[in-house]
């Protein structure tokens, strides 16, 4: 029924290499995550009784269903995005329109297939769920029904990622645009019933949210706070249902009115004469008009001066603007409130707004290579005469200047958060000006660290990884699994009262399965001795800091001094992107695979 593309991934994803691999990975997490919230919340040094186990179950549910969940949806917009957008850069979605598939197969071809690894991966994981219910305090209907908010939304996701990727020619435009729609539906989704609350009081606007955002859905689920004659997470499969058949459906419709897009430049009638003058050559060119001088570097010139990534930048910075905007609202809305940890104020608008920023910058980084790699452009910009450095730090300045719209927010955010004095820690032998200046500084210069490591890390993966699916996909996943993987640590620690006690063994297999997951993006199929102590050095530098942010003095509320973790981070993420420069600078071939050392 769906047709030959969607029959094809059927029958190819279970063949892949990385298929049983990443499946047993998917298990193990679990596992050590499982291990891991038992000895925060219980411990082993004693026999926990029937209570303790009850109330664990729906502990250890909570915080794997959000986190799953979080990784469907990016994932599946992610996945569905590049997949249609690799087509395109390699101009083979033209082929595609122009067989006799019907535009249902297409469409839903693409974004079925793509989404099929992620589904397989969604099914693996449901029996762990039903283990669950040999702890207690967990019913079968509250599994089924996040199940079903789970399948629904990573459906959705995919269905607005493959969509946008129909709309748009660049695959960075098309990631771009997918991430910030994603979180633009979401906040909308939450500003509206805000504003209906106050508008018309009235608690029809509390069950608002749980029909259309997943998380609220999701979570009253988990609390059993739903008291409906239909469970709101039935309602909420009917949503997502209705906006799934109406993306793909409008898709279907618009597919062959935007694609291909463009004009095709038409061949001159006076182009075959040998007697052109000057003015008719300049007509009959491909691109007419004034001669404009090349720089010096024309990686750098063709990376600032022309529309590499497509028409329509603004597009993009218009929708970052409006979630920055609405983040800001949220986040600089709490600095009124009063919470139990006055301390951690500053996360609320400064870790949304730099996970968002390292997410687009990489996403231009690995594009910036991936899109010449299927645009057949790489193979022959590397047997011209431009020297390595021309070339790597072409692309790395260029990328810096497309994306400076997006570093200097989280800057200034983190600025902001110094000057209103919410950054700084308990000292008392300081002077209220070091209180804030020490770790402002120290912020900032950890978030401008960051930046540059997923910067060089987007132009690593691309160039050692010929797929280029599975290099947006790793990037983006290194940079998504990084963030969630540090704040799954950071609510761990804070549930269990900021007291390490025999977490340490559990803490150390969750590291373990973080460096080997950077080892494995790191390396590729060319492992090398820098990058295996860079995938050691920047798990343990991470996890580091974040001890010393939360219990840097055990038994009391005080950090320890900001700027010791703040040079762990920049010392870590410093040597690993040298252990990417490093080999491109002075071995390119080498270091890109296109011969060996020996020879």
């Amino acid at each position: 029924m769906l047709g030959p593309l969607f029959n094809r991934e059927l029958q190819t994803v279970p063949r892949r290499e990385r298929h049983h691999l990443v499946r047993a990975a998917a298990l193990l997490f679990l596992w050590v995550l499982g291990i891991t919230a038992w000895q925060a919340a219980v411990g082993f040094q004693r026999d926990a009784s029937l209570g303790e186990i009850a109330r664990f179950g729906p502990l250890l549910f909570q915080i794997a269903a959000l986190m799953e969940l979080t990784l469907l949806m990016f994932f599946s917009v992610v996945s569905a995005s590049s997949t249609v957008s690799q087509e395109k850069d390699r101009k083979t979605f033209l082929l595609l329109l122009m067989t006799d598939l019907k535009d249902y197969e297409i469409v839903l071809g693409k974004m079925l297939g793509s989404l099929l690894p992620i589904v397989t991966l969604f099914t693996v994981t449901i029996p762990f769920y039903m283990f669950l219910l040999l702890l207690g305090g967990i019913g079968l209907q509250q599994i089924l029904q996040a199940m079903v908010i789970m399948f629904a939304t990573a459906i959705a996701a995919g269905s607005l990622g493959a969509l946008i990727a129909l709309w748009r020619d660049k695959t960075y435009q098309s990631l771009a645009l997918s991430v910030l729609a994603l979180m633009l539906y979401l906040m909308l989704v939450q500003g509206v019933r805000l504003l209906g609350n106050l508008a018309f009081p009235s608690p029809a606007w509390a069950q608002f949210a749980g029909y259309f955002d997943p998380f609220t859905a999701l979570i009253r689920v988990l609390k059993a706070t739903d008291q409906s004659v239909v469970p709101s997470a039935w309602i909420f499969l009917a949503v997502m249902s209705g906006i799934t058949i109406f993306l793909n459906s409008f898709g279907i419709l618009k597919l062959r009115k935007w694609n291909p897009s463009g004009e095709t430049i038409k061949r001159s009638e006076i182009e075959d004469s040998e007697e052109m003058d000057a003015e008719q050559r300049a007509k009959a060119h491909a691109a007419p008009g004034k001669i404009r001088e090349v720089w010096e570097n024309p990686i750098l010139w063709r990376e600032m001066k022309t529309l590499a990534y497509g028409r329509k930048p603004l597009l993009i910075k218009l929708a970052y603007g409006i979630v920055l905007a609405l983040i800001c609202y949220y986040g600089f809305g709490q600095l009124q409130s009063n919470f139990d940890r006055p301390d951690y104020v500053a996360a609320y608008g400064l870790v949304p707004i730099t996970v968002l920023t390292m997410l687009l910058v990489a996403a231009q980084a690995v594009t910036s290579i991936t899109s010449e790699r299927d645009g057949k452009c790489l193979d022959l910009l590397l047997v011209t005469d431009l020297k390595p450095k021309e070339f790597i730090f072409g692309k790395l300045l260029g990328v810096l200047y497309n994306t400076k719209e997006f570093i200097i927010p989280p800057l200034l955010v983190a600025l902001y958060y110094g000057y209103r004095g919410t950054l700084a820690y308990t000292a008392p032998d300081e002077s209220v000006l070091m209180k804030n200046f020490a770790p402002t500084l120290a912020l900032v210069g950890t978030i401008t660290i960051l930046i540059s490591f997923v910067l060089t890390l987007g132009l690593h993966v691309a160039l050692r990884t010929e797929n280029s699916r599975l290099a947006v996909v790793n990037t983006l996943g290194t940079v998504f699994f990084i963030s969630i993987g540090t704040l799954i640590s950071i609510y761990l620690i804070v549930i269990n009262g900021g007291s390490l006690g025999n977490q340490l063994l559990s803490f150390s297999a969750f590291l373990g399965l973080g460096i080997g997951g950077l080892w494995f993006v790191f390396s590729g199929d060319r492992p090398a001795p820098a990058l295996t102590i860079a995938a050691f050095l920047c798990p343990l530098a991470v996890f580091y800091s974040v001890l010393n942010i939360l219990i840097g003095k055990p038994g009391s509320l005080e950090s320890s001094d900001p700027l010791v973790p703040a040079m762990v981070i920049a010392s870590a993420f410093g040597f690993t992107m040298s252990a990417f420069l490093v080999p491109l600078l002075t071995e390119f071939d080498v270091a890109l695979g296109r011969t060996t050392a020996n020879e």
